[in-house]
């Protein structure tokens, strides 16, 4: 499967990245890991996530509680 990332995403994944190494010293780049893997299922098994409008759907990470709206 190919995945296509919106333009915002690489500014935003720094954001995310910048939040949590503020807060622990290379925590930003385990979320960065996680989120790499969980790229990777989604890609793997991209039907299993919930359907949030007809061609978008949701995939949270576990470990960092962070969503953002994919209609901002």
């Amino acid at each position: 499967m190919k995945i296509e990332y919106h333009p915002a995403v690489e500014e935003e994944l720094r954001q995310i990245i910048k939040y949590y190494n503020q807060r622990v010293p290379n925590l930003g780049t385990s979320f960065l890991s996680d989120f790499d893997q969980q790229i990777a299922i989604i890609a793997a098994n991209p039907e299993i996530w919930a359907a949030i409008s007809a061609d978008i759907r949701c995939s949270l990470l576990k470990r960092f509680p962070h969503a953002s709206s994919p209609f901002a």
